[in-house]
C-alpha cells in the first residue's frame, strides 16, 4: 500500500465529514441537519478506517485535523454561497463511488448497486428546496444558489481572471510599444473601463433575459393550468412517479397540490420548470454590478505599478504583480476542480504571462516599425 496515498484519502475523509458537519450547522431544517450530520458520521466512520490501515504502516500517525483547504473553502463559503461546497462533497462522493466499483472489478466482486447511495442522498439534498445554502451578497451573483458547479464562486473567479489577462496584455503590449507612462496608464484604464462595463451590460442581459424566459415560462403554465386543470394535474403525477413514487402517492401528492389554484401553479412551476419563483433568475442590477467590481478588481493589478513608477520598474512591478494574482486565481479554481494548488496555480500563470510576452512582443515590433 502507498503510505501518501492512503495519508491522502484519510485527508480527503476528514475534510468531508468537516464540511458536511458545517452544512448541517446552517441548515433550519431538522431533517436535512440530521442528513448531513449522519453523512458526516459515517465518513468519520470512513477516515477511522483509513487511520487504522495507515497504521499498519506508520505506527503512531494520528488523525488529522481539517486541512487549510477545506477551511478556505468554509470561509469562501460564507460570501460566495456554499453551493460550492456542495459541488465539491458531490463530486468527492462521486469519486467515491466510482473508486470503490473499480476496486471491487479489480478483485472479481461483483458491485452490490449501493455504492452511489452517497452520492444519490448528496444529490437529494442538494435538490431539497429547504436546503440551506446562502452566503454573503456574492452568493446570489445569478441566483442559483444550489446549481452544482458553484456559479458564483465560478462567476467571481472567471471575472477577476478575465479583467486580469485582459488588461495586462493591454498593458504589457502598450509597454512594448515604449510610449510613455501617461499613455500607459490611461489605456489601461480605458481597457479596465470598458472592459468592466462590457462585462456588467452582457452579465445584466444574460440574467435579465433569463428572468423573462421563466416569467414567460410561468405565465404559459398559468395559461395551461387554467384551460385544462385536469391534463395539468395528469402531467404532475406522472412527474412525481417519474421521480420514483407509486401510483398511489403520486396521485395523492398531486391531489393536495391541485386543492387550490396557488398551490398548483407553486408544484407545477417547481416539478415542471423548476423554477425559483420568487428569485426567476436572479437580479440583474446585483450581477451587473458584482461582474463589474470583479473585471475591475483583475484588471487593477496590472495597472497600479504604472500609477507612480515608469519605465522598466512598472513593468517589473506589474508582472511580479500580475504572477501573485494569476497564482491567486488558479488556486480558487481548485475548489471547483479538486486539481492540486500548484499545477493549477502555475498554469494560469503559464497562460497569463504568454498571453502578456505575446502582446508585449507585437507592441515592441510596431513601436519599433512606428520609430523607424
Amino acid at each position: 500500500m502507498d503510505l501518501n496515498k492512503l495519508k491522502g484519502q484519510l485527508q480527503t475523509e476528514v475534510d468531508t465529514a468537516f464540511l458536511y458537519d458545517s452544512i448541517a450547522e446552517i441548515q433550519a431544517d431538522e431533517n436535512l441537519n440530521r442528513v448531513l450530520r449522519s453523512l458526516s458520521d459515517i465518513e468519520k466512520g470512513h477516515a477511522q478506517h483509513m487511520l487504522d490501515k495507515v497504521r499498519t504502516i506508520e505506527q503512531k500517525y494520528k488523525m488529522p485535523a481539517p486541512s487549510s483547504r477545506a477551511k478556505f473553502q468554509l470561509k469562501l463559503g460564507k460570501l460566495f454561497g456554499y453551493g460550492s461546497i456542495i459541488s465539491s462533497l458531490s463530486s468527492i462522493e462521486k469519486q467515491f463511488a466510482v473508486n470503490s466499483i473499480k476496486n471491487k472489478i479489480e478483485k472479481g466482486e461483483k458491485p452490490t448497486g449501493f455504492e452511489h447511495n452517497h452520492l444519490n442522498i448528496i444529490e437529494a439534498v442538494n435538490n431539497n428546496a429547504a436546503l440551506n445554502v446562502s452566503g454573503g451578497f456574492l452568493s446570489k451573483f445569478e441566483s442559483r444558489h444550489k446549481s452544482v458547479g458553484g456559479n458564483a464562486l465560478r462567476a467571481a473567479v472567471l471575472g477577476s481572471n478575465d479583467g486580469l489577462v485582459s488588461n495586462m496584455s493591454l498593458v504589457m503590449g502598450v509597454a512594448g510599444a515604449a510610449v510613455s507612462n501617461n499613455t500607459i496608464l490611461l489605456t489601461g484604464i480605458a481597457g479596465l473601463m470598458a472592459g468592466a462595463i462590457s462585462m456588467a451590460l452582457g452579465e445584466w442581459l444574460s440574467v435579465q433575459s433569463s428572468r423573462e424566459l421563466n416569467q414567460r415560462q410561468i405565465d404559459l403554465e398559468t395559461e395551461e393550468l387554467e384551460a385544462s386543470p385536469e391534463e395539468e394535474k395528469k402531467e404532475l403525477v406522472l412527474l412525481y412517479q417519474a421521480k420514483g413514487m407509486n401510483v398511489i402517492e403520486a396521485q395523492k401528492l398531486a391531489d393536495k397540490a391541485f386543492e387550490n389554484h396557488e398551490t398548483a401553479i407553486d408544484a407545477i412551476i417547481t416539478e415542471e420548470l423548476g423554477i425559483d419563483k420568487e428569485e426567476l433568475g436572479g437580479s440583474a442590477w446585483e450581477a451587473a454590478i458584482a461582474s463589474f467590481i470583479l473585471f475591475s478588481i483583475g484588471a487593477i493589478i496590472p495597472l497600479y505599478p504604472f500609477m507612480f513608477l515608469d519605465g522598466k520598474n512598472a513593468i517589473l512591478l506589474s508582472v511580479g504583480s500580475s504572477v501573485i494574482g494569476l497564482f491567486g486565481i488558479g488556486a480558487a479554481i481548485t475548489l471547483l476542480t479538486g486539481k492540486g494548488i500548484l499545477f493549477s496555480g502555475f498554469r494560469q500563470v503559464f497562460f497569463g504571462l504568454a498571453a502578456a510576452a505575446i502582446t508585449y512582443g507585437i507592441g515592441s515590433l510596431i513601436g519599433v516599425s512606428l520609430g523607424g
